[in-house]
């Protein structure tokens, strides 16, 4: 039987994903099916495919509709709202994070070497918010452009899978972050496709690796995604634009952290 309530799941994953410097993968962490989503990745190439796809179809079903029902409204939102929609997804990352420091046991389990790992990974995050970001809009596309997008799929499922790397935030970098939106919101299927196979190709092959280290590594693994989180609070952070209300921003920022703590007590 599929597990429906994924369809949840993949909603609060798609929603997310839609908006810069924010991680779907974190709420999975906070759902605490964050492993079992690595580990069915991973099925899809052998002979418990049956089983992962039970698990996958319909996370895919939310986070797909997510795609296609929110991905206006957040466009909307950002472009008319950005200071206050921001401070909601500012306040969830930074609700997020004891979550994982609790669930990892940070006190009983980390050593110098782990905390080194989570101070690089938010260096590393925190400084993507200094890259130049080119934004506009593809018109014309050729073979080689088709091309561009895909390898820009396979990018970004790399942070779809790693918690505090946003797959928007790919998007923003490589420069076709609004024509991957506005192709998703006029359903252009020719560019879907073209990212959508770079996303499947890299989920299968980034989820192996991940798995592994997971499996091997598991408390520096955690160092890692916990660094990675907080690094995406500056991301976020820098991507807020003067002059928004600042009741506004601080009722959004609190409903952020809100929405933090209620995922993290669905739980179980």
């Amino acid at each position: 039987m599929f597990e429906f309530k994924n369809i949840f799941r993949g909603l609060a994953m798609g929603i997310t994903d839609l908006v810069p410097g924010v991680s779907g993968s974190t709420v999975l962490m906070v759902l605490g099916v964050y492993e079992r989503f690595i580990a069915s990745l991973h099925g899809l190439t052998t002979k418990d495919w049956k089983q992962s796809l039970r698990f996958l179809i319909p996370l895919g079903v939310g986070v797909g509709s997510a795609l296609l029902i929110f991905s206006r409204v957040i466009d909307w939102l950002l472009e008319h709202y950005q200071p206050v929609t921001l401070f909601m997804f500012l306040g969830l990352v930074i609700g997020i994070v004891p979550i994982l420091v609790k669930e990892v046991e940070i006190k009983r389990t980390f050593n110098p070497v782990h905390y080194g790992l989570l101070f690089v990974s938010f260096i590393l995050i925190a400084l993507t918010s200094l890259i130049p970001q080119e934004t506009g809009l593809m018109t014309d596309l050729t073979f080689v452009n088709y091309l561009f997008l895909f390898l820009s799929g396979w990018l970004a499922s790399a942070a779809l899978i790693l918690p505090g790397i946003s797959g928007s935030l790919i998007f923003l970098l490589l420069g076709v972050y609004a024509t991957v939106i506005n192709a998703i919101s006029t359903l252009q299927l020719p560019v879907i496709i073209a990212v959508g196979l770079g996303i499947v190709v890299g989920l299968l092959l980034t989820s192996k690796l991940v798995r592994y280290l997971f499996k091997e590594y598991t408390s520096h693994t955690y160092a890692v995604m916990i660094g990675l989180v907080t690094g995406s609070i500056v991301v976020i952070y820098s991507h807020i634009e003067p002059g928004g209300s600042v009741l506004g921003c601080a009722i959004t920022f609190i409903a952020g952290l809100v929405i933090a703590y209620l995922l993290g007590s669905t739980k179980k």
